[in-house]
């Protein structure tokens, strides 16, 4: 059997893997908070209250837990979930969602507590998939890498991004509206009641999905939020170009990653109209998988399901083809802007799903630009295992900013 083809039905096994665990721990869930979509907290006011981006719209008490089946809270931390202005892609006002987890114990370092403005990867389209609600059941899958943070007293925001919580479709790998949302939340964190952030130093932090919003969150950064002190950004496994994705997953076990994607660049842009280019069994998948989460039952069948399939099983024409759509794509690749803030970008050279030379090209595109960029290959890595072994170098990048040491970063390499 061929190794790509064994990396990739190992993946999928362990994707199974994953979903056993968490069907068991939701037998024990009988008693968890409700879901976004049955909760009113989510619900944001029409019209919006006046303000600015990230600005507090409400807040109040949550969980932060590692234990799906009883609800421990994890020690030592307080938590809120929060509901805050940002914008679309677009410059429009809107609603996100999220959670900010602060230590208890008083910061000890130099200076003020830092503060990490944490994006995710990818969890799917449904409200239920948001992170401030799988953080206070037990279900998230990133929560241990949030621990490991907060273990060094830091505080960590995360994001729920457009859509993802709050009413509307997720605009999922949308960069400009993902980047402005990690941002805001940082934004946000500082101005929660109680929280004790104002003036924080922050750092951002994102893999995969979230590499996508912490790369643009560090391109936005200098004109879209120009006062926070950001001291580094970490952007891993970056779908900087989805063009190359998209040409890269058609026909790959993990082409429902695509379809996601196409499913939020219609729903930021209405006018693409995603729906006329669709066949049966395009309106059939949509219909199925647009409220999904990939840790779920539903989200690991559509995975197993649409495996290997194209582009052109599911449509009457590519849209990809056109230019409305590779306009808007385009506008959304990371690379046309140096980050002020230094950079640490660590890339899977065995990355099945976010190929490597899209990323590279994004951290020569950067480097060209006079950006600060550390970058960092994994070679015996594939995607998932790439999070996992550029942990450490991750977080040692940001202490080592916090503690305002330089860093020269390797573009003359």
């Amino acid at each position: 059997m061929p190794t790509s083809v064994r990396r990739c039905l190992s993946v999928l096994t362990a994707l199974c893997a994953a979903l056993a665990l968490t069907i068991v721990a939701l037998q024990g869930s009988a008693h968890a908070a409700p879901p976004p979509g049955d909760d009113p907290f989510y619900k944001p006011p029409s019209p919006l209250p006046a303000g600015k981006p990230g600005d507090v719209i409400r807040s109040r008490d949550s969980l932060f837990t590692l234990d799906p089946v009883f609800k421990s809270p994890y020690g030592g931390v307080k938590t809120w979930q929060v509901l805050y202005r940002s914008e679309s892609v677009k410059g429009d006002p809107i609603a996100v969602s999220g959670a900010v987890i602060v230590p208890t114990k008083p910061w000890t370092g130099a200076g003020k507590r830092p503060l990490i403005s944490y994006a995710v990867g990818t969890r799917g389209l449904g409200d239920q998939c948001a992170p401030s609600y799988s953080l206070s059941i037990g279900l998230d899958y990133e929560a241990l890498f949030i621990a490991n943070l907060l273990n060094k007293g830091w505080a960590v925001a995360v994001t729920d991004m457009e859509g993802l919580g709050t009413p509307g479709q997720h605009t999922y790998e949308v960069g400009g509206s993902q980047g402005k949302a990690v941002l805001d939340m940082a934004r946000a964190a500082q101005r929660l009641p109680d929280a004790g952030l104002a003036g924080a130093p922050v750092g951002v932090r994102g893999y995969s999905q979230g590499g996508t919003s912490a790369g643009w969150a560090a391109e936005k950064a200098p004109s879209y939020a120009p006062e926070l002190d950001l001291k580094g950004v970490v952007a891993g496994g970056v779908p900087a170009d989805l063009r190359a994705v998209a040409a890269s997953l058609d026909g790959s076990p993990f082409i429902a990653l695509m379809f996601m994607a196409a499913v939020g660049y219609d729903a930021a842009y209405p006018e693409l109209d995603l729906a006329k280019y669709l066949n049966d069994n395009g309106r059939k998948l949509l219909q199925s998988a647009q409220n999904i989460c990939v840790a779920s039952v539903d989200g690991v069948s559509t995975v197993l399901t649409t495996a290997f399939k194209r582009i052109k099983d599911y449509t009457t024409s590519n849209p990809l083809e056109t230019r409305e759509w590779q306009a808007r794509l385009d506008a959304n690749r990371l690379g046309s802007t140096a980050p002020r803030a230094p950079v640490f970008q660590p890339h899977a050279v065995h990355d099945q799903i976010i190929p490597l030379k899209q990323a590279d090209t994004l951290h020569q595109a950067w480097c060209a630009k006079g950006a600060n960029v550390t970058w960092k290959t994994y070679p015996l890595a594939e995607h998932a295992l790439g999070m996992v072994q550029s942990e450490p170098d991750s977080v040692a990048f940001l202490e080592a900013r916090f503690a305002g040491k330089p860093v020269q970063g390797n573009c003359a390499a």
